[in-house]
């Protein structure tokens, strides 16, 4: 019997308050956990990167299968609306802990590595469909943006549990395993907590609009009467309409910036502007509280004022305006690290601003069309979402080809040219052809008296004279006076010169050879990087402007007063079927 109450999780009654509350909260947590899992790589990226041989365009290879996969996966998960939805997060939850637990950590490859990371991909991409959608089954409209700005807190405290976690433990713990082994075992604990805990409502109730919790009794009343195949029969041709698949296109491009953040930040500011993990970690905290912060008073305003509008238009040219601020300083190095605190303030208050008020009127457009048909709704927009995020990191590879060259190779060839800074001088004043004769015949006297006259920038046969009076006589002051005025002049710079070429000779042959390869690429590289990124910035601020004329098309109100005038005549349409139903 108990066993069987575990799986089977529907709820023949809409809840009071406080299990309504209790719900919402195991999905809530449920969401920061998955997001948590699924961003933990960025982190640690440099490490991993390191660990199994990547190049920048592998790693992001990694990021554009895995979201392909979630894109399948949110297709499949519009399911969700005939198979239910709190099963499908907790088998997720399961699977996905143990990824990032056993599979990731142990993964024997960069190629097992992928294939670990698309499963846990699509495994999300379908639970990440599912809890929006209890999000808005548990929440009537006049709370929706409450309830959605708190799950829209999954991937901001998702984000800032990564970022603070990282910042505090990578200096004692410096593998990067470290990272995915607390947050398997973070998995696990919230797996066994919804499995006990979390329930969903019976077909017949979630399959209505819910506008106030003074709906809850005509809603159950309704329930008998409502053939839950028939209510989803044509969920997806419902879904594709103009209003639903064009506001999750332009909440897809908005979120362009916030696609970097997740991934990149640490890449970005590790090598544009020389952060550490911790710090680059720690900048990003400013953003994911920000963040949160927003989403949570926006929700509560929102909700109050019952329009959602308003909040969007505001939200999103705030952060475009930051976005625009942001490109404008990717080419000045010398930007601090609190200006750049404070931009993420605001780019990241006004992006949630936005965002919680779409979230609540996009799942109030999709009940307009059929509320039946929620989970369909918000598969269309995770999946557009995702093929986006695939689009967007094929676009940044090809925005900023820079990147390849100074995340594969820049780092080693800055260690390797602040170790060997003097003995590269030097090579830098040996012309190309006496250095490759000098490679070929390291032992040529010859060659190696015009090296040593290229260093001390002297005539050879200067340096000759000198080398050779030094040679047939140890006491310089026994040789011919013309000799020893020759000594006496350049005798201390063809001797450094000479010191200077038997060190350049110690260095070994394949830090010379890397160098060689790929100092010159790396060089240009830091030079175009500033210019790229600033390019991909421009990129992520259109996305911003595509996205405010799209407000127009969703449901709801611009005017507060409007908005109160629908909500008290629904009111009183709810009492008159409830009384014609007790006649």
């Amino acid at each position: 019997m108990y066993f069987t109450r575990l799986w089977r999780r529907q709820l023949d009654h809409y809840p009071a308050t406080a299990p309504r509350a209790f719900y919402l909260g195991i999905v809530v947590l449920a969401t920061i956990v998955l997001y948590y899992e699924l961003y933990i790589q960025g982190a640690v990226a440099t490490q991993i990167i390191a660990e199994y041989g990547m190049t920048l365009r592998y790693f992001v290879l990694v990021s554009i299968v895995g979201n392909a996969a979630g894109a399948l996966a949110s297709v499949v998960a519009g399911l969700a609306d005939r198979w239910g939805r709190a099963n499908m997060v907790v088998a997720g939850l399961l699977v996905t802990a143990l990824i990032i637990l056993a599979g990731l950590p142990n993964a024997s490859s960069r190629l097992t590595y992928l294939v670990f990371f698309s499963v846990l991909s699509f495994v999300e991409g379908v639970v990440l469909v599912a809890t929006p959608a209890l999000i808005r089954d548990f929440s009537p409209q006049l709370g929706r943006a409450s309830a959605m700005g708190f799950w829209t807190l999954g991937p901001v405290i998702g984000s800032l549990v990564v970022t603070t976690v990282s910042s505090n433990t990578l200096p004692s713990h410096p593998d990067w395993r470290f990272q995915f082994y607390v947050c398997g075992v973070i998995g696990l604990v919230v797996f066994v907590l919804a499995l006990v805990g979390l329930r969903e409502l019976s077909p017949g109730i979630r399959d209505q609009l819910m506008v106030s919790l003074r709906d809850r009794a005509l809603v159950e009343a309704r329930a008998a009467g409502i053939d839950p195949a028939r209510a989803a029969a044509h969920s997806w041709r419902d879904m594709l309409r103009p209003d639903i698949v064009g506001s999750a296109f332009a909440v897809s491009v908005f979120l362009l910036f916030y696609y970097f953040a997740v991934g990149f930040f640490v890449i970005y500011y590790a090598i544009q502007f020389g952060y550490s993990e911790a710090r680059a970690n720690s900048l990003a905290n400013w953003y994911w509280i920000s963040n949160a912060i927003a989403l949570v008073v926006v929700g509560v305003v929102s909700d109050r004022l019952r329009v959602r509008k308003p909040f969007m238009v505001a939200g999103g040219v705030v952060s475009a305006a930051g976005v625009a601020v942001f490109a404008l300083l990717t080419t000045h190095p010398e930007t601090g690290y609190y200006t750049f605190a404070w931009l993420l303030v605001v780019i990241s208050a006004g992006g949630g601003v936005a965002y919680c008020a779409w979230m609540a009127a996009f799942t109030e457009t999709v009940e307009r069309h059929n509320p039946a048909a929620t989970a369909t709704g918000l598969a269309v927009w995770g999946s557009l979402l995702r093929v986006i995020v695939v689009l967007s990191l094929i676009g940044l590879i090809l925005a900023v080809p820079s990147a390849n060259a100074l995340v594969d190779h820049g780092s080693k060839v800055q260690t390797l040219a602040t170790k060997y800074a003097s003995e590269l001088g030097t090579a830098a004043k040996i012309s190309p052809s006496t250095s490759d004769t000098l490679a070929r015949e390291p032992g040529n006297q010859v060659v190696q008296a015009v090296a040593v006259a290229e260093i001390a920038g002297l005539p050879v046969t200067t340096v000759g004279a000198v080398l050779t009076t030094e040679q047939k006589y140890p006491d310089v002051s026994l040789a011919p006076p013309a000799e020893q005025q020759a000594v006496a002049q350049y005798g201390d710079r063809v001797n450094a010169a000479v010191g200077a070429l038997t060190a350049l000779g110690k260095v070994p042959a394949e830090d010379l050879a890397y160098l060689k390869e790929h100092g010159a690429a790396v060089q240009r590289a830091q030079q175009n990087a500033p210019h790229e990124w600033q390019r991909w910035w421009w990129v992520a601020f259109a996305g911003q402007v595509i996205f405010l004329p799209f407000v127009f098309l969703l449901a709801g109100r611009w005017s507060p007063r409007r908005a109160a005038r629908d909500a008290a005549e629904h009111e009183a349409a709810v009492e008159r079927e409830l009384a014609s139903i007790r006649g």
